[in-house]
């Protein structure tokens, strides 16, 4: 059982690096290099948690864009 339990968490961690590797695809920044990807996510990650205006700002941009998923 134990066996099981540890395969599903480590299928579910994969899914979840899959989904989160195609926000970066999605963002239009498969070609960067990580250094600047990760500099990326700490400086809006600082940003977004200082400032509650900047992390509603952001939010909005993120959901624009998955609103265009559909179009």
């Amino acid at each position: 059982m134990h066996r099981s339990s540890s395969s599903d968490a480590r299928k579910k961690d994969t899914r979840e690096k899959i989904e989160l590797g195609g926000l970066i695809v999605k963002a239009g920044l498969r070609n960067e290099k990580r250094a600047l990807l990760l500099g990326l996510l700490i400086d809006g990650h600082r940003r977004a948690s200082e400032d509650d205006a900047e992390r509603t700002r952001l939010s909005v941009i993120g959901a624009e864009a998955f609103g265009r998923d559909h179009e």
